[in-house]
């Protein structure tokens, strides 16, 4: 069973605006070869990849977006890392919060970011974009996860 995935007991009932901006956008999805989704370029416009295409990583794009949308300062960076330094950290996870996680290698400045769903013994449900190329929830293992951010 998934923890905290969606009943919002962690914040009380409080539904963050963010999350309400953020699952409008469940299904958008980057082009194939030679196109470029308009949406994902303007996340990128967002951050310092104004003016990129949606051929790049762009979750910290996403959640910089979602952030602007709700008049709530980012990173403006499309680094995922970007994200340990913003905002205040959280012992544990709320919904809604930032989770950072590292990449599937171990380079040091790659990551990925989404917005915490909940969690089960094994995985961190994210909400987030570029999550297997579109805006949608994804699973990651749980040793993965960096910090959790709030504003």
């Amino acid at each position: 069973m998934i923890q905290g995935h969606r009943d919002k007991q962690a914040t009380n009932g409080f539904t963050p605006v963010w999350m309400d901006i953020a699952f409008k956008e469940r299904g958008v999805k980057r082009y194939g070869v030679g196109e470029c989704n308009p949406r994902i370029a303007e996340y990128n416009e967002s951050t310092q990849l104004a003016g990129y295409d949606d051929k790049i990583a762009w979750c910290s794009s996403f959640l910089n977006w979602c952030m602007k949308q709700s008049d709530i300062a980012g990173t403006r960076s499309a680094l995922a890392r970007s994200w340990l330094t913003w905002g205040n950290e959280l012992a544990a996870p709320i919904y809604g919060c930032v989770a950072v996680l590292t990449a599937d290698d171990a380079v040091e400045w790659k990551g990925h970011v989404g917005f915490f769903l909940g969690s089960d013994a094994r995985n961190v449900h994210l909400f987030g974009g570029n999550q297997l190329e579109e805006v949608r929830e994804l699973a990651y293992p749980l040793d993965r996860v960096l910090a959790y951010r709030w504003p």
